[in-house]
């Protein structure tokens, strides 16, 4: 993991700090970004998030789904995590804590956009910090590239219907334009971008200038994302300062999510006899979400003022340390997966 990598929580939470104070310092300059925008896209996030999600999609192949048969025990698990529990999961989670368990603590009328962040926060399996994952764990890298590849091109056509489906039964109205306009700007447009720009690096210097080209841009890509944070938490800020609590009571539905699709996905891996070294990956992209596009998403939909978009970051915010521990738990019940398969 690079340095940003490793202590992306940390760098959060000091956007966090930065962008409450310049909101504080600066409001009308701020007031002027967030009305830069154009069919309720904001123009300048929109950049970020592009310098922010195209750097990530570089690394998918799509060349190695090829190879999803060879795997196709421990990719059928993760397809049922991501599309078939993770999302739906997160909603009555979310539903139960926001709506019921928090909600008197939680600022008036913002329950539903809290919980419509959860659930764009849950429909989007994790794309680029997987691999980081999955290195840790030495996982097998043909899988994790296959699984992430098919899980891409099924976010294409999966995404907007599921969060349209959810968002409706949470009783949240669905901005169907907004929604598709979301994901063909930050889902199909980046795709097809990162695709003809990994092909034409691919011809023109081979794999040593891709990884060349990747390197470079992986700290624009964080840099971007952290940017971003900065302008929400820049918009957010009288409220969060009003209510720091709000932080810590979204995170609780997030966290116990990731913790039970992780631990589902692992068990049935052990129930199917998946290798250990395809069930620890499969384990960490059922439980990992592709934050940059949540966030994205949020924005477009329901503004970057939000209760949505302050939900996403929340997921940010805590991605980090506790994918890092449930890497450490698959490695230590490594002995215990194994006997059982043996």
């Amino acid at each position: 993991m690079s340095l940003f990598e490793r202590y992306l929580s940390l760098w959060v939470a000091l956007c966090i700090v930065v962008g409450i104070g310049l909101g504080q310092l600066f409001p009308s300059a701020f007031a002027l970004i967030a009305g830069a925008e154009v069919a309720r896209v904001n123009l300048p996030v929109a950049a970020l998030i592009w310098l922010m999600i195209i750097p990530m999609l570089l690394r998918i192949d799509f060349a190695a789904l090829g190879s999803v048969r060879r795997h196709w025990r421990g990719v059928g698990v993760t397809l049922f995590i991501n599309w078939a529990v993770k999302p739906f999961s997160m909603a009555l989670l979310g539903t139960f804590f926001i709506s019921y368990l928090f909600a008197p603590f939680l600022p008036a009328g913002q329950g539903p956009s809290y919980i419509a962040g959860l659930i764009l926060l849950a429909a989007a399996p994790c794309t680029a910090m997987v691999f980081v994952w999955s290195n840790l764990l030495d996982g097998d890298p043909g899988y994790t590239l296959s699984q992430v590849a098919l899980n891409d091109l099924i976010m294409v056509f999966a995404f907007a219907p599921i969060v349209g489906l959810l968002l409706g039964v949470a009783s949240i109205n669905v901005p169907w334009n907004t929604l598709l306009l979301s994901v063909g700007l930050y889902i199909i447009v980046p795709v097809i971008i990162a695709q003809l720009l990994r092909r034409a690096r691919l011809r023109a210097g081979g794999q040593a200038a891709l990884d060349r080209l990747l390197a470079a841009l992986g700290p624009v890509s964080l840099v971007s994302l952290l940017a971003t944070l900065v302008l929400l938490f820049a918009f957010q800020g009288e409220q969060i300062v009003a209510q720091p609590l709000v932080i810590g009571l979204i995170a609780v539905p997030i966290l116990l999510q990731v913790y039970l699709n992780a631990g589902l996905a692992y068990w049935l891996s052990r129930r199917f006899g998946v290798a250990w070294c395809v069930a620890g990956p499969a384990a960490l992209i059922g439980a990992s979400n592709f934050f940059e596009l949540a966030v994205a998403a949020a924005i477009s939909l329901f503004g970057l003022h939000s209760g949505a978009a302050l939900a996403t970051v929340v997921g940010v915010l805590v991605e980090v340390p506790v994918m890092l521990s449930i890497v450490a738990l698959v490695k230590r019940s490594r002995g215990w997966y194994e006997r059982a398969a043996a």
